[in-house]
């Protein structure tokens, strides 16, 4: 029998719903997800650690959960919201459901909210908190769970998520070694590195510039991660160092951190980017889709102050979505190059391996 849940706004608003993963309750920021696919990506997203993620689709878990499709091991967004859970998948490739897994992995989902509904409240906010629980529990003690998380100080989240230890990953007779530095990395940036011929060493976000360099790399890497950089120590620093010695791609919280080691700085989007986006090459005025997570963006004007060229904007907004420093082989992007919404559109790693074939020469 599923057990009764409901999701709870600050405001003392009700979404009632029922259980379809873990029964516990739980508290994280509100944000929305426009994906037709990808749940289970979305899920295993590091860079969602500490929000809770209404789906826009109004149906979920169609194909099951896929073993081998996992983007991490870590589980991303604390609690789910969705429309309509499908728990009958059709794929060959299913080897559990949508619900089974969150169960398992204690991720609290509440099935049944009018999630459209929910997406005009999250976008006429500048940041919305909330609160699963189950019916049993009164409004007023959810509402004090949000408070609390309210008046919590902004934590650094990325040593939640990033690697304790570096790892490796090789690929036969390659051409290329780029060290990666994770801060709550997906792991379809390695496996297309990999593709590329590119041996990949994993390290810790808190990693120092003289083992990176020891490792003698061809190319560093700046990964995605979940919340805001300007909490996240060491990383600019290495940026300082690296820059114009190896080439370098920011990622994500990468992209954003590589700004902030010029100098630029971010502002807020309020309800945010989260989902496929149409994004605008500014050279070319090519349009291809990306995967977008991200309430703060790199300011435009500071940004070219600080000397940098923006490559990339959100036509829906015109955020800045890619930059730029050719002088000093640097370049990031705000979307996930590995995240496939559609066809292998942008080409954010072949210009990786075209920097570092020069500056090899």
């Amino acid at each position: 029998m599923k057990n009764g849940m409901k999701l709870v706004l600050p405001d003392g608003s009700v979404f009632e719903g029922v259980s379809r993963g873990s029964g516990s309750a739980t508290v994280g920021e509100l944000v929305f997800n426009t994906s037709m696919v990808g749940y289970q990506e979305v899920i295993s997203d590091p860079s969602y650690a500490g929000q809770i993620v209404v789906m826009t689709y109004p149906l979920m878990g169609q194909y099951g959960i896929v073993e081998e499709d996992f983007e991490s091991k870590i589980t991303g967004p604390v609690g789910l919201v969705a429309r309509e859970i499908c728990t009958t998948p059709s794929n060959f490739r299913s080897t559990d459901t949508l619900s089974e897994y969150l169960a398992e992995r204690n991720i609290t989902c509440i099935e049944g909210p009018d999630t459209r509904m929910l997406t005009r409240r999250i976008r006429s906010s500048a940041k919305l908190m909330a609160a699963i629980v189950p019916s049993d529990v009164a409004v007023e003690q959810a509402l004090e769970l949000i408070r609390d998380a309210s008046a919590a100080p902004s934590s650094n989240l990325v040593p939640s998520v990033s690697c304790t230890h570096r790892w490796f990953s090789r690929t036969p007779n390659h051409k290329w070694d780029v060290v990666v530095i994770d801060l709550g990395m997906k792991r379809s940036i390695v496996s297309e590195l990999n593709r590329r011929g590119v041996n990949v060493t994993v390290v810790p976000y808190n990693t120092s510039t003289e083992e990176i360099l020891s490792f003698d790399p061809d190319g560093l890497v700046l990964s995605s991660g979940p919340g805001d950089p300007r909490s996240v120590e060491g990383v600019k620093d290495v940026v300082q160092a690296i820059k114009g010695r190896v080439p370098l791609c920011g990622i994500g919280l990468g992209h954003q951190l590589m700004a902030l080691s010029y100098g630029a700085e971010l502002t807020d989007l309020g309800c945010g980017c989260h989902g496929d986006y149409p994004i605008r090459e500014t050279s070319t005025g090519r349009i291809f889709t990306a995967c977008l997570n991200h309430c703060l963006a790199v300011d435009r004007a500071s940004a070219l102050k600080a000397g940098l060229s923006v490559t990339h904007e959100n036509v829906l907004g015109g955020a800045v979505e890619g930059l730029e420093k050719a002088s000093d082989k640097v370049f990031s992007c705000e979307f996930t190059p590995e995240g496939c919404p559609g066809p292998q559109e942008n080409d954010i790693f072949d210009k990786l391996i075209e920097l570092m074939s020069d500056n090899k020469r």
